[in-house]
């Protein structure tokens, strides 16, 4: 490529040839652009191909600059078009897509399209938190003409489920007078990504399925539909529900293993519904797997107290490697280190701590990691071990971490750390929200109970005493029991 780009002269299938390659630094996207300035070239599709190489760099902080040449760019085009504008939007960061749809907005020098509207609210389901900016163009689909447009109804659907409105989503789905395979499908995967109140998000997904199942319109579940029902299936951890799901795609779709997705979702969805052995037959079974199913895989092993199973799946997935391209990434270990916890395979834990960090993967430490090995010593009784480790590490540790070791302290029968450690939880609490008072009132729940186990009640009142002087309520207990005529089932599949 470099070669090519030293010539004076280029032809316009010299370009097309040269942009179909991926630059290497933002100095070669830079040197492309020179000889179009120098060879004048104006076909809007080797344009748009330039932006998207200048947009590739534009993240991480590395090349944060490129969205500025990309946009520079853009703006002193002789002739800049909406074609050219919708790439720039499609291609920049989200929250750069919508400050330079916003700035479009204001100049009113180029007529959006259908595309304009659904790139710029597709940035904003990316980067939630962008309700409002996302509500304003919304506003101005309905009042330019192309609400009517079912690609931009369906992105508003995905749109408002990531900024967790899922009864705006559900609104916008109901009025539409016609719906694609892509919008049923992103209804309920919006409802499957509702963090709070997931029971019933995963059932509202799953009565959508069945009601997409017998409408009318004559539109098909595809494997993406079928991803995101498993998906629910999976969240709800009801058996009889996924073996229904699994039914009627082997029946009216494909053989899963033949599928990656599909295959990765039943592996998940068997695992967490209690069903290991028929989660490793169809792992065993699948032609392809990716690095979402290894990680389902040992994920699920490690949800049984496989650990020594789920580290052995790890020896597998690195044999494979040289053939498939598929490595272990931070996911995957997180899945690895939560085995060795409830399998208590303290050395085997550590020693994979230090192996993710080595040449051969190169992955780093984030919370989650440093999480597993405290709860992997606080388990085994070492206690002392995971206050130092805690000390020691790069970053700053969480309350997670600190509450993993209070309840470690509490089962151990530790009192003089377990109060050390809750008086640092109780510093950490900032208290400003409901989440945070919910999560305070654990906090001093925990305390209390340390030293109620250790028969020290007047302290353990002390605690109770200073939630009441704070306002801090207990979060009260739930369950959920699964009755045969009130649980979810399918079986009108």
């Amino acid at each position: 490529m470099s070669s090519l780009l030293h010539m004076r002269s280029l032809s316009r299938l010299s370009f097309d040839a040269l942009l179909n390659f991926k630059p290497n630094s933002i100095n070669q996207v830079k040197q492309l652009h020179a000889h179009f300035i120098t060879n004048a070239i104006t076909s809007p599709s080797l344009l748009a191909k330039l932006i998207h190489h200048y947009c590739a760099f534009s993240s991480p902080t590395p090349h944060y600059y490129a969205y500025a040449y990309a946009y520079t760019f853009f703006l002193h085009l002789p002739s800049p078009n909406i074609f050219l504008l919708n790439t720039l939007i499609k291609c920049l960061p989200p929250r750069s897509s919508i400050l330079v749809f916003a700035d479009w907005v204001s100049r009113e020098s180029l007529v959006f399209d259908d595309f304009t509207y659904i790139f710029a609210l597709g940035a904003c389901a990316r980067s939630p938190p962008s309700l409002w900016e996302g509500k304003q163009i919304h506003a101005r689909t309905l009042k330019q003409g192309v609400w009517s447009n079912v690609l931009v109804q369906t992105t508003a659907i995905h749109f408002y489920a990531n900024n967790k409105e899922a009864g705006l989503a559900r609104l916008v789905f109901d009025e539409m007078p016609e719906r694609s395979s892509v919008t049923w499908s992103a209804m309920i995967a919006g409802y499957c990504s509702q963090k709070g109140r997931i029971v019933c998000y995963v059932r509202d997904a799953l009565v959508l399925f069945r009601a997409m199942l017998v409408d009318n319109c004559g539109v098909k579940p595809s494997t993406t539909t079928m991803v995101c029902v498993l998906s629910a299936a999976s969240q709800l951890g009801v058996l009889e529900t996924g073996v229904c799901v699994h039914g009627y795609i082997e029946k009216t779709l494909l053989a899963p293993e033949s599928d990656v997705f599909l295959g990765t979702g039943l592996v998940d969805m068997y695992s967490k519904c209690g069903c290991l052995g028929s989660a490793l037959c169809i792992f065993g079974r699948m032609r392809e797997r990716n690095v979402l199913t290894w990680t389902a895989m040992t994920t699920g092993l490690a949800r049984h107290g496989r650990g020594k199973e789920a580290l052995e799946l790890l020896d597998e997935m690195v044999a494979a490697a040289p053939e498939d391209g598929v490595k272990p990434n931070a996911v995957t270990f997180t899945g690895l280190l939560s085995a060795c916890c409830h399998a208590g395979l303290v050395k085997e834990g550590l020693q994979l701590f230090h192996t993710m960090q080595s040449s051969e993967f190169r992955v780093m430490p984030r919370m989650q990691h440093y999480g597993c090995i405290v709860d992997l010593l606080g388990r085994a009784g070492h206690l002392k071990e995971a206050y130092e480790f805690i000390k020691r590490m790069p970053v700053q540790p969480d309350s997670i971490l600190w509450r993993s070791l209070l309840s470690a302290c509490k089962v151990h029968g530790d009192v003089a750390m377990g109060e050390e450690v809750g008086k640092i939880l109780l510093q950490l609490q900032p208290q400003q929200s409901f989440a945070d008072f919910v999560a305070a009132s654990e906090d001093f729940i925990a305390l209390s109970n340390v030293y109620a186990s250790a028969e020290r009640w007047e302290d353990a009142e002390t605690v109770r005493e200073a939630m009441k002087v704070k306002g801090i309520e207990t979060k009260p207990g739930c369950s959920s029991v699964q009755t045969i005529g009130e649980s979810f089932s399918m079986n009108e599949l």
